[in-house]
């Protein structure tokens, strides 16, 4: 079973370049919402049009690609293009603009394989939010691109990584606050101009051990308030939420039966694990 822990491509978050409110205390609304959705969707689109520009035909096929796998990342490109313009006609004079980002990716196995990251966090961030919109004709269109991300993600994983297309039965929800935290890592700057929105970043959380993680093994964690008792690493997985204990030296032992594409927070309880329990995270976690 390969494992990849992609700590690389969500960075160290000291602060949200992303202007946001300190606390939720409004109901989020469907503005909130399809500004929160055109964010992720100009960070993917400046992601493939930055390393297409980058990556011509002869650097896939150096790197062991079919000519055709660019051409299927020219369209993923388009479509995300697609959803920007959509979304900005959505929102009219209040839609947020493009922010300046720092991707970790350094060739195009590594593009790749960021690709595949990035639309799963699309696909679970839009399944998390649909809901909350009020507007049932945004849900539809929120739903018709939930479905192309879902299908994007599968089409990296199984036919340019050679994994498999889908993690179980079930996709995983994320909710506002923890995609909001792996946007951030890779958001440096944004307008001042843009809309504040009323999401938060959590604290990075880190696995510091130099063995390679694998279901059923143990675990080093890194996050704010290390070596604190009573703390669980809580592991969202489709539609479920499985929590280990974290002991007084910062580790955990993962579950035996993980797969897929999972995401992980430290949490101070083991159940009902929400925002307001949450201590550092999440982190993607890749067991394929």
């Amino acid at each position: 079973m390969l494992f990849r822990y992609l700590a690389v491509a969500f960075l160290a978050l000291e602060a949200s370049a992303i202007p946001v409110h300190t606390k939720r205390d409004a109901a989020i609304s469907d503005i909130d919402i399809l500004q929160y959705a055109l964010t992720l969707e100009h960070l993917e689109n400046t992601f493939y049009k930055q390393a297409l520009d980058k990556f011509d035909d002869a650097a896939f096929k150096n790197a062991g690609f079919e000519s055709t796998v660019r051409e299927r990342f020219v369209e993923i490109a388009q479509h995300e293009q697609d959803h920007v313009t959509f979304l900005t006609a959505a929102l009219g004079n209040q839609a947020t603009q493009p922010c300046q980002y720092s991707f970790p990716y350094t060739d195009v196995k590594s593009f790749a394989a960021l690709s595949m990251v990035l639309e799963g966090v699309g696909t679970s961030a839009y399944l998390g939010a649909a809901k909350f919109l009020g507007d049932k004709t945004l849900l539809t269109a929120a739903g018709s691109i939930l479905t192309t991300e879902a299908r994007q993600a599968s089409w990296v994983s199984s036919s340019v990584l050679h994994e498999s297309p889908w993690s179980g039965p079930f996709e995983t929800p994320l909710d506002f606050n923890q995609v909001f935290t792996l946007a951030s890592a890779i958001i440096t700057s944004c307008p001042a101009s843009n809309p504040t929105l009323p999401f938060k970043a959590f604290p990075e959380l880190k696995i510091t051990s130099t063995a390679t993680p694998a279901p059923g093994g143990t675990i080093t964690l890194e996050f704010t308030g290390s070596g604190v008792s009573g703390l669980y690493l809580s592991i969202f997985t489709g539609l479920h939420v499985v929590s280990v204990d974290i002991t007084s030296d910062g580790k955990a032992t993962l579950p035996a039966d993980l797969t897929g594409t999972v995401y992980a927070v430290v949490s101070k309880t083991s159940e009902n694990v929400t925002d307001d329990t949450t201590v550092a995270g999440p982190i993607v976690l890749q067991f394929y």
